[in-house]
């Protein structure tokens, strides 16, 4: 019998793995990305024994603590430009940035009555608070903005509104009734091909500028990698658009 062989009988019998074998990947998503990267880690840590690590919060957030030295491996922005300015500064694995989903923005109450096809409520300022998240830093508050300016109702709500410091928590405005109803991502309140209760009304995609989401590797590691292969897999595809996200420029 080999020596090396010996050995790693040796490490089997005392529970030693060797680091390759399960690694970690530190994730860095935005919140409108979270339940469905939350799903997919799930499938990936099943079928390769690596352990992945979510951190969630705004595109914008994020994308400063990536600047300021955070350790993270992967980065799922909710936007295109954060990636792009990652990449020109030669922040990430050179070839990893790709487009990962096409957001879509809804406008959602908990409330089955409240919203009409002729928004009527949104037009009438039937409310008392109106949940976006910040559009200074989340780009489905961009968006949201972009299509109450497109109105002409972004002065006139300026006063019921209440923002979010990122789209999940702008969700938890709305899903807890603290605000009527609130422009959220299609990903929060849509699952399996159906909405969740309530009211909704699907923004149509010319009233704002495309939602393009991209992620990018952020440092050289096996497991990284392959997460992000797993992601753009077809059965992490399917996973993505039973979120109701746009995959056609998925690449």
């Amino acid at each position: 019998m080999s020596k090396c062989y010996r050995a790693a009988l040796l490490l089997c019998a005392l529970g030693v793995t060797t680091p390759t074998l399960a690694d970690e990947v530190k994730v860095a998503v935005a919140a409108n990305f979270l339940d469905v990267i939350t799903t997919l880690a799930g499938q990936f840590e099943q079928q390769t024994g690596h352990t992945v690590l979510v951190s969630s919060g705004s595109t914008g957030k994020l994308y400063a603590q990536i600047k300021n030295g955070a350790p993270f491996d992967v980065f799922f922005a909710a936007d295109d430009q954060r990636p792009e300015l990652l990449e020109q500064q030669e922040a990430i694995v050179p070839g990893s940035r790709f487009t990962y989903a096409l957001g879509t923005l809804v406008l959602w109450s908990p409330d089955k009555q409240l919203i009409d096809d002729e928004l009527t409520v949104l037009k009438n300022g039937d409310f008392r608070f109106l949940a976006i998240a910040n559009p200074a830093t989340a780009p489905y508050g961009r968006a949201a903005q972009e299509v109450l300016t497109g109105m002409g109702l972004w002065q006139g709500v300026d006063r019921k509104m209440v923002r979010g410091e990122n789209i999940g928590q702008t969700y938890q405005y709305v899903y807890s009734r603290n605000a009527e109803l609130g422009f959220v991502a299609k990903s929060q309140v849509f699952s399996q091909g159906e909405y969740a209760p309530g009211s909704w009304w699907e923004v149509p995609a010319e009233q704002y500028a495309p939602i393009v989401q991209q992620a990018v590797q952020l440092k050289e590691a096996p497991a990284a990698k392959a997460l992000l292969e797993y992601v753009r897999s077809p059965e992490g595809l399917a996973v993505i658009r039973a979120y109701g996200y746009g995959i056609e420029q998925a690449q």
